[in-house]
């Protein structure tokens, strides 16, 4: 290959080095005379260019990553032949892949890998609203260039989810170590499956080592049809149970159970940066590029500093100067607060306006009266302590398993409140819940108590999730939420609790 050196493409494109090859390609820097600027050449591999499959999918690849248009996905910029010879023309990332990052670096800061899945589920995202799947997603295919930034490429085996012919005969297609266990198999292949892979490729930005290795690549792919990947928390145990959810239901084996699209994925991985930046207290690189696109809600739980210039803080802290001045000589006729949220007014399904109850830091409760009766009783004050970088948990079960009836959070609502709504704020989505109310002084000692009345649920908590209660007008002194099935991390995390009525 090495005498294609200085070759010059349709008296355009000049071949300078080769920076990368495979099965079916070669790739080169080049200079395009043109324009003058240095790009990408993928240059098919003379022996399998009269291959009339392979060189199908090579014209493929140029037709579909022509399509895309994204920050994240390294551009198509021509495509052609040469003597017989096709080949493609890229924008030139100067930098590294994802995998001699890790290589080099080994386990990678968390928010860094964080940051890095998010762009890279975006890239993905773009592909799949365009109805194209990857299908070889993982490090070696992403490119981090000289900013730092993420850059997917290699869309060789890609195809359109309606295209029938070269990749239905059952073939697995794909780096095994990366593989989902449908494409393993041989079965359709959907965005999904590419979600899978990218689950894979953060557990080895946060581990440093893939999750499976076998004699051979058949034997590694058998192992993500029928083995749960490793505890990544096992691995490294500074990483959060939030975190950890997301690896888990990215890399469900059941479809049913994994992430269902792209902008499920990032919203739990941006809440998950969010709170990974909030617990560090500061960031660098690509985790501050990407705190600043992520939603409001999100960039809430950032520390100021963070997420903003220096001097957009600066002028952010002469603001609230200013304001307790003013509130300093206000006069006295000022009111106090009344404790209610001060987000946008809650309003029931009927259009009233809800108010928030304001609770006490020592008004919630472990409740586990099928367990040991203890439920990690130090954490409570933290879900309603209107603080979402803290938060009360559950223990850790095994295979994500409850091994009773449920496990809760009640609060004390003493002397009582007719309520309409809880609202439930959590990093470990997936879960599901009852509410219950009671006007007991004191908790029933069984959920099966009659004193308890089942007010509301709710399948698939996530994010901040509103539950609709149904107290028939009745006054209640405690509220319990009570987890019936946990997410796949094993594990639930209540940030935050709040009652209105």
């Amino acid at each position: 290959m090495s005498t294609m050196l200085g070759t010059l493409l349709n008296g355009r494109y000049r071949l300078e080095a080769r920076i990368g090859t495979g099965g079916m390609s070669t790739v080169y820097r080049a200079l395009d005379e043109t324009l003058e600027r240095q790009v990408a050449i993928k240059l098919m591999n003379r022996e399998i260019a009269s291959d009339s499959d392979q060189l199908e999918r090579f014209r493929r690849e140029a037709r579909a990553v022509a399509q895309l248009s994204h920050p994240h996905i390294v551009g198509v910029i021509d495509a052609g032949e040469d003597a017989g010879r096709p080949y493609i023309v890229f924008e030139y990332v100067e930098g590294e892949t994802l995998k001699e990052r890790i290589r080099r670096l080994g386990q990678l800061p968390i928010g860094e890998a964080v940051a890095y899945a998010i762009e890279i589920a975006r890239a993905l995202g773009a592909a799949h609203a365009r109805h194209i799947v990857h299908r070889d997603v993982k490090p070696q295919n992403v490119l981090i260039d000289e900013e730092g930034s993420a850059k997917v490429t290699d869309f060789g085996i890609a195809r359109t989810l309606d295209e029938e012919g070269l990749t239905q005969d059952g073939r697995v297609l794909g780096t095994t170590d990366y593989v989902s266990p449908e494409q393993a198999l041989g079965h359709d292949v959907t965005g999904q499956s590419d979600l899978y892979s990218l689950g894979v490729v953060l557990f080895e930005m946060l581990t440093g080592i893939v999750p499976f290795r076998g004699e051979n690549q058949v034997a590694v792919a058998m192992k993500h049809v029928r083995e749960e990947l490793p505890d990544v928390r096992e691995l490294r145990p500074e990483v959060s149970a939030s975190l950890a959810a997301v690896v888990d239901r990215a890399t469900a084996k059941d479809l049913r159970e994994r992430y269902r699209s792209d902008e499920e994925l990032i919203d739990d991985l941006a809440e998950v940066l969010a709170l990974e930046t909030a617990r560090a207290g500061s960031a660098t690189g690509e985790v501050t590029s990407v705190i600043r696109t992520l939603p409001r809600s999100a960039q809430r739980r950032v520390p100021l500093r963070v997420r903003r210039p220096a001097w957009v803080a600066l002028a952010a802290l002469l603001v609230v100067a200013a304001l307790v001045v003013a509130i300093v000589v206000l006069p006295e006729r000022t009111q106090r607060g009344t404790g209610t949220d001060s987000r946008t007014p809650q309003r029931s399904s009927g259009g009233a306006q809800l108010s928030q109850i304001s609770l006490r830091s020592d008004s919630a409760t472990d409740y586990d009266p099928e367990g040991d009766g203890v439920e990690h009783a130090n954490e409570t004050q933290f879900a309603v302590d209107n603080n979402q970088s803290t938060f009360w948990s559950t223990e850790t079960y095994e295979n994500a398993v409850l091994p009773k009836a449920g496990v809760g959070l009640a609060v004390d609502l003493s002397p009582g409140a007719v309520l309409k709504r809880m609202v439930v704020s959590t990093s470990t989505p997936g879960f599901s819940a009852d509410v219950y109310v009671t006007d007991s002084a004191e908790l029933p000692e069984q959920i099966s108590d009659p004193a308890w009345t089942k007010v509301g649920s709710a399948a698939d908590v996530r994010g901040r999730q509103p539950i609709d209660l149904d107290t028939a007008g009745r006054r209640s002194r405690h509220a319990l939420l009570w987890i019936t099935r946990l997410p796949s991390g094993g594990q639930v995390e209540i940030r935050e609790i709040a009652l209105l009525r």
